[in-house]
Parts: C-alpha cells; sequence; structure tokens
C-alpha cells in the first residue's frame, strides 16, 4: 500500500443547505435549439452514483442532493474542503442523523454532491441541512512529490488499488480523455474546488472513444492536463478525476470532472477498469 501522510490530516466540520434549483429560462444547445431542462440544485431522487451520465433531459443534473451556503466566504470553505467519499450527515429535518458521502462538487453554481439512499432521500426537504466531516485536502503520497493530490477522502484513495510500476503510479480508470475534449472551465486559477466539462457535441467522437459510456462517479484520465496549479493543458501531464454532473446541451459543456490527482510530469498511468466508480469502492 503507498504510505500518505494521512495522519497528519485534519479532520473538521463544513455545512451547507439542500439548495432549490434555479433556472426557468430558455438553455441554448451547442447547435442553437432552445430548451427548458431540470438543471442543477435540489435532491434529485432518480439520478444516483453508478447511473449514466448520458441521455438525461437536463443539463449539468447533479446526482442525489445538491448542497450550499449563501455566505460566499462559508461557500467556498464548503466547496474546497468537503473531498470526494467524506460522511456527509442530515443535522437538521425529518432525516436528520441520516448518513451518506459526498460524490463531488460542481463549479460555476458553487455545489457539494451528497449520495444519500433512496429512504433518506424521501425524508428530505429544501433548506435542510448537511454536516461533512471534511477530510483529505493536503493528502500527499510518500516518494510522489510531484504528484498533487486533491479533494478525495483518504480512507477512499486507499480503496482504489493504486499499484506502483516502474516509478509511475498505476490508477484504475474507466476510459482516457484526450486534451482537446476538455472545455468549461479550463484555465481555472484552482482545481482544489470546483469541476470542468468534457465536451461532448461531436457524438460520433465520444462514441469513438468510449466516452459516451461514462457513468456518475466513474473514475477517468485526462490526458495532458495539469491541475497542480491550476487547469490547462500541458503536454505530457497526467490528471485523474471523477464524473461529477451529467452531458450538457450547451455548447463547450458535457459531464463534468471534480480532480483527484495530478502529475505534472506525467508520473500516472490509467489501468482500464469498468468497476473504477466511486459507488464500487464506497461499498468495498
Amino acid at each position: 500500500m503507498l504510505k500518505t501522510n494521512k495522519e497528519n490530516l485534519v479532520k473538521w466540520s463544513v455545512q451547507g443547505k439542500i439548495h432549490h434549483p434555479l433556472g426557468g429560462n430558455y438553455r441554448i444547445t451547442f447547435d442553437g435549439k432552445p430548451m427548458v431542462l431540470p438543471a442543477t440544485g435540489g435532491i434529485s431522487y432518480n439520478v444516483k452514483i453508478g447511473d449514466s451520465a448520458f441521455n438525461w433531459v437536463g443539463d449539468h443534473v447533479e446526482p442525489g442532493v445538491s448542497i450550499r451556503n449563501e455566505n460566499t466566504a462559508e461557500n467556498a470553505a464548503l466547496t474546497t474542503f468537503a473531498c470526494i467519499g467524506n460522511e456527509a450527515k442530515v443535522v437538521s429535518g425529518d432525516a436528520k442523523g441520516k448518513k451518506g458521502y459526498v460524490t463531488g462538487m460542481h463549479g460555476g453554481i458553487e455545489h457539494v454532491m451528497i449520495y444519500f439512499d433512496d429512504e433518506t432521500l424521501e425524508d428530505l426537504a429544501i433548506d435542510d441541512k448537511i454536516l461533512v466531516k471534511a477530510y483529505g485536502q493536503g493528502l500527499a503520497i510518500e516518494g510522489y512529490e510531484d504528484v498533487a493530490v486533491m479533494s478525495i477522502d483518504p480512507n477512499l484513495f486507499e480503496k482504489l488499488g493504486i499499484t506502483e510500476k516502474d516509478g509511475k503510479l498505476q490508477v484504475p480508470v474507466v476510459a482516457k480523455v484526450p486534451a482537446y475534449l476538455m472545455g468549461s472551465g479550463t484555465g481555472s486559477s484552482n482545481a482544489y474546488s470546483g469541476d470542468y466539462d468534457i465536451m461532448t457535441a461531436d457524438k460520433e467522437e465520444i462514441k469513438r472513444l468510449g466516452l459516451d459510456k461514462l457513468r456518475f462517479g466513474d473514475l477517468v484520465l485526462l490526458q495532458d492536463h495539469d491541475n497542480t496549479y491550476g487547469t490547462g493543458y500541458l503536454g505530457g501531464a497526467i490528471s485523474i478525476g471523477v464524473i461529477v454532473h451529467s452531458d450538457c446541451v450547451k455548447s463547450g459543456h458535457g459531464p463534468g470532472v471534480t480532480v483527484i490527482m495530478s502529475s505534472s510530469k506525467g508520473n500516472i498511468e490509467g489501468v482500464i477498469d469498468i468497476n473504477a466508480n466511486i459507488g464500487y469502492y464506497m461499498n468495498k
């Protein structure tokens, strides 16, 4: 097993409330069609980790429960320090005491998404408060100083089955994404919060690469993208991320990726594994 500094990381509290969905206006598709669609926020009862990220009649749909704070500074802390796999607990309302886990962060709308089972979803309501045991930022791998690890719970990280070969980390992924497909969110100054999108307007190319089979929670490899100190193209760099929201109709958008690892020197390799999904690892 890889040696990390997990015992030195701080586990602390961040909190948000279930955010009412926003929208109601037309969304213009990449080919010029106006549509009115469900989008971000609220409680998605039938959109879950492990489901396809495609074919939903919606735009940027977030699986499970979406939380945020209206105070900007507090929400920045929530979206930065909540990590994928962190325990989340309902602390108000009819579902008080029920637990789930963080599945990703969505930039722009600045949401954190939470998985809960079906019984809990039925008892939740808009504005219910959810506490997250934030744990993971600052995680580092001994001997791999070039590899930045971010936004993943150390306990989930250990379940990914990462191995070493010829001085590189072998990370299970379901697919590899060429750099030219990364769109909205590219150029962000900080990859420790939010996500960026795989562009999907070219349906034939998406199908050719097998990306049309992506599911919420899948791990993917981003080729020639460095997320160490921002988000952008760098030849030879490799990043690993998790699919956090659905496909989109807007130009330059598509399934969102929250980054969990990045190496500017390419010291990460992807190993194709159809089970490389956080839902699978969280239930191991």
